[in-house]
């Protein structure tokens, strides 16, 4: 059955680094709503790319040590691209900002809008944010910070051309209020239309003098386009537009695009600028842009700057891609954030994947061979209990149509495992092991696996969509295929009499949480310590181009990072002077162990002693320390340290010290506490 076209767009990556798991929500999402389509009748484009210019890339190249910013892009894009390909996406295009055809159209599009009036030169002076490339307002910053990221802000004037807004904004509002479902969900439509289109729109400054990493305006050559008009039109040159006239037919097939994913820090440049430079084109809107949630790491937005960041590859390499998938799809709410920890992802993996749909399929099948040696055969012994798992199973594709209509995608999957699970509970109703036992209900035993096989066929039908490789694993079990989904209302297609495989394969292990954990934390150091490293050569890149300034922001992130630490793998070493040598024995005399802070305290009459509770194993230890200076005590709690435990007890200004905490010191004589690398227990011997 042909539906038609089904154009469906993500927003294209920003090319200043590696994407992390919530970037990557974006494409996994967009990929299930397009194997879906797909799969239901649609003639489906499926488009994504990398966004590839603007000053923030200029500064990223120069940190990496590049060249040329193109040097730089390559290399991220190619990062980006070779992660949507290990999540198993299924796009048509993946578009870079940087292609010959886009960069031609573009300047294209540009010429137009100034022919038509649409673009005036002028000068623009305003607060300034780097990471978003735009400019802000007085009334729209607070604290001096950027209302989208947080970022600080600075004064900046140029030369610039601008775009009148207001040329068309009552067309987009009437669009707007005429076409309820163009922006979704309904509440980011209130949030444009109040904030935004209704108190009026300002001019918009489409063009930039200050850098050169972007499209050159052809006829103005010291101006480049500003990124956004650039980015936004890749939509349309993607599938073949042309602005003089001359559009590919993939473009007039295509066009308008069906649905627009993007996130929801991005949905006003979507639903208000967009929509004016194609109505300045005379373009139709597309019919739908969605802005999806974001996902956070424990009710964070994640940040390389944290230590925070989690990673889609890294995840695959511990849970396998479709549980990934699995999880962003099913863990994401329609409208308002969501969480991914590796805690959660792990009840998830074992719960609904292990559990409920590995576990189904595995003993289903283990079944049929014991019983029939593999083979599955219908022999119409029914029983009441039939009647409501195939009422269950035959309906589940209208109601997954629904949910996936309405872009609630969690909800279509939480419908499939609900017949999952609905098989899972009619094996516990007729219980085949029992009716194995008596020989005269052999038929009946065949009729109830066949009735398993052929829902377990539909359910994966329509889970393919979502965690395709798990989709096909089953069916190559089953030794079947994926059902048409104009199929899936009928039960019994299922061919009587064929053959599942003799040696099933789990398709989930259960995962051991601490084991988990273990690996979480071992990824972790191991993302920190390459971001120190990376950002350290960052910054000395920057020093080395003169921008200071952006140099010493690097500085102060890895020494908030660090825990107040600024010191790199760049320094010179100190030499102190030597001490005699000693005996193996005279060094295995002392005792050193890993302690945890559990309380603090500042001592009494001293500017320089804490006094710290540490507990070592069982017990506790009372440590006076030296480095007030260095650690206020609120933040030497929950500190693991390296204890000295032998050492002979002292009084230091009245107080009784237990042992040692052993600490570094700089040329300058500034101490910092000797930390494991390591997730250690306390009491763990150092040796």
């Amino acid at each position: 059955m042909n539906k038609g076209k089904y154009y469906i767009t993500t927003a294209i990556a920003y090319t200043s680094g590696k994407p992390h798991i919530g970037n990557t929500y974006e494409i996994i999402l967009a990929d299930a709503i397009a194997r879906y389509k797909r799969a239901d009748g649609y003639d489906v484009h499926f488009q994504t790319g990398s966004d590839e210019h603007g000053q923030k890339i200029e500064t990223r190249a120069i940190e990496a040590g590049c060249s040329t910013p193109k040097e730089f892009v390559d290399g991220v894009a190619g990062t980006i691209k070779n992660i949507w390909d290990q999540m198993g996406t299924s796009y048509d295009r993946f578009i870079r900002t940087t292609d010959e055809d886009h960069v031609k159209q573009v300047q294209k599009i540009f010429k137009k809008f100034y022919d038509q009036g649409d673009i005036y030169k002028g000068s623009y002076k305003g607060m300034y944010c780097t990471e978003c490339e735009a400019f802000y307002t007085e009334s729209q910053i607070t604290d001096g910070k950027c209302p989208e990221c947080g970022s600080a802000v600075h004064p900046a004037e140029e030369e610039a051309y601008f775009f009148k807004m207001s040329k068309y904004a009552q067309q987009l509002i009437d669009h707007i209020n005429t076409h309820p479902e163009f922006i979704q969900p309904v509440s980011r439509k209130n949030e444009m239309m109040n904030n935004f289109l209704l108190p009026g729109l300002q001019d918009l400054c489409v063009s930039r003098t200050s850098f050169k990493w972007g499209i050159p305006v052809d006829f103005d050559p010291d101006h480049v386009v500003y990124v956004w008009l650039d980015a936004l039109t890749n939509y349309i040159t993607g599938i073949g537009y042309d602005a003089d006239g001359n559009s590919s037919d993939l473009y007039k097939k295509n066009w308008p695009a069906d649905l627009h994913l993007i996130g929801k820090d991005i949905i006003r440049f979507h639903t208000i600028y967009w929509p004016i430079f194609l109505l300045a084109l005379g373009e139709p809107l597309p019919k739908q842009v969605f802005g999806h949630p974001w996902l956070l790491q424990g009710g964070e937005k994640m940040s390389k700057s944290k230590g925070n960041v989690i990673y889609a590859d890294d995840l695959a390499s511990v849970f396998g891609v479709d549980a990934v998938r699995y999880f962003v799809l099913h863990e994401m709410p329609f409208e308002n954030d969501g969480v991914i920890t590796w805690e959660l992802m792990v009840e998830r993996f074992n719960s609904d994947l292990a559990n409920t749909l590995g576990n189904l399929v595995n003993r289903t099948i283990a079944m049929t061979n014991k019983y029939f040696d593999g083979v599955v055969a219908d022999k119409g012994v029914v029983e009441d209990v039939d009647a409501d798992l195939k009422a269950v199973v035959t309906s589940c594709y209208e109601k997954v149509e629904k949910k996936m209509d309405e872009l609630r995608v969690a909800d279509a999957i939480t419908e499939v495992f609900n017949l999952f699970k609905r098989c899972n509970k009619y094996i516990d109703e007729t219980e085949p092991w029992v009716l194995a036992k008596d020989e005269a209900k052999k038929d009946r035993l065949s009729t109830v696996m066949y009735n398993l096989i052929e829902s377990i066929t539909i359910g994966a039908s329509l889970i393919a969509p979502f965690i395709p490789e798990t989709a096909g694993k089953i069916f190559a079990q089953l030794n079947t295929s994926a059902r048409d989904f104009d199929t899936l209302g009928t039960f019994g297609c299922y061919p009587s009499g064929n053959t599942v495989t003799k040696e099933p394969e789990m398709l989930f292990a259960r995962k051991d949480l601490n084991e988990v954990l273990k690996l979480a934390e071992e990824i972790t150091s191991k993302q920190k310590a390459e971001y120190v490293e990376t950002q350290t050569k960052a910054a000395a890149n920057l020093e080395k181009a003169g921008l200071k300034t952006e140099a010493e922001r690097i500085y102060a992130q890895l020494k908030a990072l660090n825990g107040g630490n600024n010191s790199t793998s760049d320094e010179e070493g100190i030499d102190i002077e030597p001490k005699d040598e000693i005996t193996y024995d005279q060094f295995a005399a002392m005792q050193f162990q890993v302690g945890e802070i559990i309380k603090c305290e500042a001592v009494p009459k001293s500017k320089k002693l804490l006094c710290s509770q540490v507990k070592i194993g069982s017990q506790v230890k009372q440590i006076v320390s030296g480095i007030h200076k260095y650690y206020e005590p609120e933040e030497m709690v929950g500190k693991k340290v390296m204890v000295l435990v032998n050492l002979k007890p002292a009084q230091l200004a009245g107080v009784t010290s237990e042992g040692m905490l052993l600490c570094a010191e700089d040329a300058e004589g500034n101490l910092a506490l000797m930390t494991p690398e390591k997730h250690m227990p306390s009491g763990a011997e150092i040796c």
